[in-house]
């Protein structure tokens, strides 16, 4: 498959002021993420990759440089950006149809009827396998099942981007596999761009199709990328013990814990 490059990153910088002076998070950041591709944003805490990603969505303006989305320049938030946050961030006194459809409504809401838009809020919530809940409020539910309401609320605006900030970081290691297999499902029936962050390296390599590994911070940039050169569909049982699954955990594991790691920080 032939991609176009779909987010361009040029020389993005990010210095926060801060009452104890100015904090340069980021510096230097130069990427581009294909159309279709699936990118996870890895390192150490503190080494800005939500920064990044929020740079991404528009929710934070960068210092310097510039991000491109779909030839435009990124200025603020957008639909074409939708956002999976770690904490699900679902309105507690609305059901689950209630949160995906108030964020449909926001983005289509005017051009399409009535019946559109409630097809649009059923249909995300089959996607996620979430439509036998649809009357049911976040307290009435499990993590996961409120984390999958919060994907399918950022599928349901039909974004050219998601983007998913440690979505199954907060969730049990069973829930956790099970979603991730999901978002395999999700992803290669949506062809969805997405760009991801985590902290789990196996998370990645399972997910990904370039791995972005970040130096530790302050004035954090980009160290590596690593292609991931695994056929889709992917399975976590036959990959277990698949070489090159193996070697990408490895090269990751190597730059988080030697090259930019404890060890690499005290030698520093």
């Amino acid at each position: 498959m032939v991609m176009t490059q779909f987010i361009d990153i040029q020389n993005a910088e990010m210095v926060f002021n801060t009452k104890k002076g100015s904090f340069h998070a980021l510096r230097e950041i130069n990427l581009g993420i294909d159309k279709g591709e699936f990118v996870a944003l890895i390192g150490h805490s503190g080494c800005g990759k939500s920064t990044l990603l929020n740079l991404i969505a528009g929710l934070l303006m960068p210092s310097s440089g510039g991000l491109i989305c779909d030839n435009k320049e990124i200025a603020g938030p957008g639909p074409e950006r939708g956002m999976v946050f770690q904490n699900h961030s679902l309105l507690p006194w609305l059901t689950c149809y209630q949160n995906v459809h108030l964020a449909v409504e926001r983005v289509f809401g005017g051009k399409e009827s009535k019946e559109q838009l409630k097809k649009r809020t059923n249909d995300a919530l089959e996607l996620v396998n979430m439509g036998h809940a649809t009357h049911k409020r976040p307290n009435e539910i499990s993590g996961g099942m409120k984390q999958r309401v919060g994907i399918a609320r950022a599928l349901a605006m039909e974004p050219k981007v998601l983007l998913m900030d440690e979505p199954f970081g907060a969730l049990d290691a069973l829930t956790r596999a099970h979603l991730q297999d999901e978002l395999l499902k999700i992803v290669a029936r949506t062809q969805s761009t997405v760009v991801m962050v985590t902290h789990d390296v196996d998370e990645a390599v399972l997910l990904s199709d370039r791995i972005v590994m970040m130096t530790n911070g302050p004035a954090a940039t980009i160290g590596e990328i690593l292609s991931v050169p695994l056929a889709r569909p992917r399975n976590r049982v036959e990959l277990a013990e698949d070489p090159t699954y193996m070697h990408c955990r490895k090269e990751v594991l190597d730059f988080l814990y030697t090259r930019h790691g404890v060890g690499h920080k005290q030698a520093a």
